[in-house]
């Protein structure tokens, strides 16, 4: 924990969204915004990432300037891939550009990228608090992050549609959604959808077996077979689809990508209400004088988590996920 601590010291601090954008980043630095006007505490923000931060790309926030956002997908303050903030003299500079600005104190928001920044941050003696928010549901011992369940309703919607026209058609479906190396999002939509099979990293599966229950399906009746695959599952839905190609099944394949689809649009009241919950935990976590640690879920109650512990290995598709997803699939 730095030694600037306690709220006496904190009369300005800043905000960045990091990384991947997620719905609700915006609801976030809203509710921070304000939960730190109550304390008469100032805030900056820092345009497009961690690149803006070193490009000094400071702009002064109040409760007028975030007006209207709360609805609004994407992030205000926009966002970039820098893999240059892995280097320690970047981070070092990184810090020495927030001291002189006068900044006592950051608030990062994002994902398991975004996080390693403020832990690197925080190691060098810069009070920071983060803020979890990645579609992909990646970090550690959070239930929730901030833009999962937007993105889940997206691919669940759109897999809804693909249901109809692949049950009107006699075919089989293999629809890839995001979430890195985590399966969460796909084995979620998965079960939430009806769908046949999910395909994740947690679990890999061999393309014949899945070839011979698509043939099965098939003969059974059904009119439709609808696989959900997560992007980081090997083998993946090209394999797949390459496969069942070359090896008829009575369906006829088709693939569909829903990529960065399930980034944008309006976050829904969940991803509003956990945004609105995490902004303001951040802004009274740096006012206790706290550093080192992520805002997210236990338990259902709002929760101050070690970065080194959000940063650790993570999965979240467990046994009894699996176990379910194969029992509503027969």
């Amino acid at each position: 924990m730095s030694d600037r601590e306690g709220a006496g010291g904190m009369k300005r601090i800043a905000v960045v969204t990091s990384g991947g954008d997620a719905p609700g980043m915006n609801a976030a630095v809203r509710a921070l915004v304000r939960a730190a006007a109550s304390e008469q505490v100032e805030v900056l923000g820092i345009r497009d990432g961690f690149a803006g931060l070193l490009a000094n790309r400071f702009e002064p926030l109040d409760s007028q300037s975030v007006a209207g956002i709360l609805q609004r997908g994407g992030t205000i303050l926009g966002s970039a891939r820098f893999p240059q903030f892995c280097e320690r003299t970047t981070q070092e500079a990184a810090a020495t550009r927030l001291s002189a600005a006068g900044i006592d104190g950051l608030v990062v928001i994002g994902g398991n990228g975004s996080q390693r920044g403020a832990l690197a941050l925080h190691q060098l003696g810069f009070p920071t608090v983060g803020i979890a928010s990645t579609i992909d549901n990646d970090l550690a011992v959070t239930e929730a992050t901030i833009g999962v369940d937007t993105a889940l309703n997206t691919a669940l919607e759109c897999i809804d549609r693909l249901k109809d026209t692949a049950t009107s058609h006699q075919r089989a479906f293999l629809v890839e959604v995001m979430g890195r190396d985590s399966g969460y999002l796909a084995m979620m939509a998965a079960i939430a959808s009806g769908a046949e099979l999910a395909m994740v990293p947690e679990r890999p599966v061999d393309l014949e077996v899945v070839a011979e229950d698509v043939r099965a399906s098939y003969a059974r009746g059904k009119r439709h077979y609808i696989v959900v695959v997560a992007e980081g599952a090997h083998p993946g839905a090209r394999d797949l689809a390459d496969y069942l190609g070359n090896h008829p099944s009575g369906f006829e394949a088709r693939l569909s990508v829903l990529g960065h689809v399930q980034r944008g649009g309006s976050p829904t009241a969940r991803d509003r209400v956990l945004a609105s919950r995490y902004g303001a935990g951040a802004v009274r976590a740096l006012l206790a004088g706290r550093s080192g640690v992520v805002v997210g879920l236990v338990e259902g109650q709002l929760a101050e988590i070690p970065l080194e512990d959000a940063l650790a290995p993570c999965n979240k598709v467990t046994a009894e996920m699996l176990a379910l997803a194969d029992v509503l699939a027969r």
